[in-house]
């Protein structure tokens, strides 16, 4: 049973990959037919960080993210939140309104909705593998948009979830579409017991 991070091993790790590899598949499909362009999404990196460590890995603190945050309920608790960097923002937008310059501090309604429905569609497709799989019920909340110093971004789970935990799973996500390759890395933030849960009705134990 897990019962802390500490405890997920290779095998529970394989299978995260493999349910990022089926959400990746279904994001691939679902995005390319919202934007209208050939989208390839490959086998995405899942990594068990601290949350110092997962800031790390993402950038400096200083650095300018946007985010959208998905909190879950129902069967699996926890949220996710999907870190988009300027490469990946200007790409998008560049897709939606041709835009050539993107300033992540200064976005109107317009770009807002687009990044979190993008944000949206990446996290609901994450889940619903998971859901599938191991036919759980996973709701999820309407998204939440911010865009600030990643320090900043990267306190919200720190704040909200820093009491039953400090750990995350880190999923680096390399995305490419018509031919322009971009990255995005999405945190997994559930609690142990949904973890537990998860993989109690995978069989694995």
């Amino acid at each position: 049973m897990i019962q802390k991070f500490e405890d997920l091993n290779d095998v529970h790790l394989d299978v995260l990959k493999e349910i990022g590899n089926i959400g990746s598949g279904n994001a691939s499909t679902a995005l390319s037919a919202m934007i209208g362009k050939e989208i390839k999404i490959k086998m995405p990196a899942v990594k068990v960080l601290e949350f110092q460590e997962a800031l790390e890995h993402c950038g400096s603190p200083e650095d300018i993210r946007a985010a959208v945050l998905i909190r879950l309920k129902d069967d699996v608790t926890g949220m996710i939140l999907l870190l988009i960097e300027q490469g990946f923002a200007e790409v998008i937008l560049n897709v939606f309104f041709q835009k050539q310059e993107v300033d992540l501090l200064n976005l109107d309604e317009g770009d807002i909705s687009a990044l979190t429905e993008i944000g949206n569609i990446m996290g609901s497709c994450y889940m619903n593998a998971i859901a599938t799989l191991a036919n759980l019920k996973v709701g999820v909340e309407t998204p939440g948009f911010t865009a600030d110093m990643l320090g900043a971004v990267m306190s919200v789970p720190v704040i909200e979830f820093g009491e039953v935990g400090d750990k995350l799973l880190c999923i680096d996500k390399s995305i490419e579409i018509d031919g322009v390759s971009i990255k995005s890395n999405l945190m997994l933030i559930p609690t142990v017991d949904s973890l537990s849960f998860l993989f109690e009705r995978l069989g694995i134990a």
